[in-house]
């Protein structure tokens, strides 16, 4: 702890300096999964990538205080090894504590708990002026919670107190086939009753074929194989679903009756299951670059299909303006409304379910907005390639994030937002917010809007932004003809790989 306390005096005292020269500034973590662009430069920046630690465990409470630029598979190393678990564990390995809880992160395990940041009990944070505070439920209460989910907009968070569970060896994965989204909503509220089951989610391949996967923590291997999908050799999990589906399928056909699925998975190979080929994203790839897909060619680019080299690709790349990554958040009445019309506009498949529950009002992080009414929301994540014409992306998008709003959602905001300012404020609350950064001197930051928004090019009605075009602009151009940009991005993330080089900051 006490190099913990030297470092986080240190960052107190840039940002006490930033503070005093009203100089605005950012905070930079050293990695990132959002998906927006990085404006960030080195003069401006309160580094925190090396508080990156897991630092004390209180095994009867159950709770651990860790730094809040520790990954995930570094967390959950260090809290099996004393038979522990975190609450909820995002699922891809490199999603750190501090964007957990600074963003909208939420699991398998959301259903019981709700997003992670609900599984938080404090934060140490740095105000703007410099001084350093422990906010939580009872102390800083408004900070503790407005926090959460606000992008990092409200203070530098330095270390959290986390909640945790009792570790098991293996989770017994069982899969249900369903045939509808109504059918897969169906299953969900059966299963989120009963007290055994730690992890549910599902993925619909389309509108009438789906699977739910229900998880439950054990010790035994009763029977059957144990499956993995973290080596060159197993399959990427979503098409190992896909292929059960299909067994379960025409099963439950020969005998006239729906027939489940289950098999063992040990514990830290469930929990990031969707790392390799980052969901399903790793197929755009091989879409992209025309190449075959297939057991062979999965297993020699192994190394280029892991979350970590692909987010890190597809910033360099510039593909990222392309693609549309976005999780809305729906009530279960009206999930179908909304995949059939996501089916409609875009018809992208295979589309992730999470159900996740919903914090007490007077307990919500500031990403839930004023929007929610539901005790339990639907996660469907979307994930594909978006139209190539800037407008018409730009208006999906809003199309998106308007539906969302009118059905009683919400959207993670991790990734871009389309919203007009006026849009943006209506959902969360403005005048709270811009309270609490007076009060915690965090005008020099950010806000979570200049954060999360996006040039809207005039699709919103607001003004066109009209640039000159000179050699810079021209040679930027450059990596958009195909495959330019891609290979770039392959070439920057194979070096970031070997060595640890960074693509957040501006050189």
């Amino acid at each position: 702890m006490d190099e913990h306390k030297t470092t986080v005096a240190t960052l107190a005292s840039r940002v006490k300096d930033f503070s005093a020269n009203k100089t605005p500034f950012r905070i930079y973590h050293g990695s990132t999964l959002s998906t927006r662009h990085s404006p960030r430069q080195r003069n401006q920046i309160v580094d925190v990538s090396s508080l990156n630690h897991v630092l004390k465990f209180n095994k009867l409470d159950r709770t651990v205080l860790v730094e809040p630029n520790v990954p995930m598979d570094q967390l959950v190393d260090a809290t099996l090894a004393e038979g522990l678990l975190p609450k909820v564990v995002m699922e891809l390995p490199n999603i750190t504590v501090g964007g957990g809880f600074a963003g909208t992160s939420g699991e398998s395990s959301s259903f019981r708990y709700g997003l992670f940041d609900s599984t938080i009990k404090g934060v140490e944070i740095i105000l703007g002026n410099g001084d350093i505070v422990w906010a939580t439920p009872e102390e800083h209460r408004d900070l503790f919670f407005s926090a959460a989910g606000s992008c990092g907009s409200l203070g530098v968070i330095t270390l959290l107190e986390m909640e945790l569970t009792d570790a098991r060896t293996f989770v017994e994965l069982e899969y249900i086939p369903v045939n509808s989204t109504e059918d897969a909503v169906a299953q969900l509220k059966l299963y989120q009753h009963h007290s055994d089951v730690a992890y549910m989610d599902g993925i619909l391949y389309s509108s009438t074929s789906g699977v739910i996967m229900i998880g439950r923590l054990t010790n035994l291997h009763i029977s059957g194989p144990v499956q993995r999908f973290d080596r060159a050799s197993d399959p990427w999990f979503y098409m190992h679903a896909e292929s059960i589906l299909k067994s379960l399928v025409h099963t439950s056909q020969a005998f006239g009756r729906r027939t489940t699925h289950k098999e063992y998975v040990p514990i830290k190979t469930y929990l990031f299951r969707y790392d390799r080929g980052v969901f399903w994203s790793g197929l755009r790839a091989f879409k992209y670059f025309v190449m075959p897909f297939n057991v062979l060619t999965r297993y020699l680019l192994d190394p280029f299909m892991y979350s970590r080299t692909m987010v890190h690709a597809l910033h360099r790349s510039g593909i990222a303006a392309q693609t549309i990554i976005q999780d809305f958040a729906v009530p279960y009445s009206s999930a179908s409304e909304f995949i059939d019309w996501t089916d409609e506009r875009t018809g992208i498949w295979p589309l992730w379910l999470c159900p996740v529950k919903s914090a007490p009002l007077d307990q919500r992080s500031f990403s839930q907005g004023n929007n929610i009414k539901d005790d339990i929301l639907l996660d469907v994540g979307i994930w594909d390639m978006g139209p190539k014409d800037p407008h018409a992306f730009i208006k999906l998008n809003r199309d998106f994030e308007q539906k969302v709003t009118k059905l009683g959602g919400m959207k993670c905001l991790y990734a871009h937002a389309y919203y007009t300012e006026e849009e943006f404020w209506d959902i969360y609350d403005e005048d709270k917010y811009l309270a609490l950064r007076k009060k915690y001197h965090a005008e020099s930051l950010p806000s979570v809007y200049d954060k999360v928004k996006v040039d809207l090019q005039g699709v919103a009605g607001g003004q066109i932004r009209k640039t000159e075009v000179g050699w810079r602009e021209w040679a930027k151009s450059f990596w958009d003809i195909w495959p330019l940009g891609g290979l770039y991005g392959v070439a920057s993330a194979t070096k970031g790989f070997l060595v640890k080089s960074d693509f957040l900051l501006k050189r």
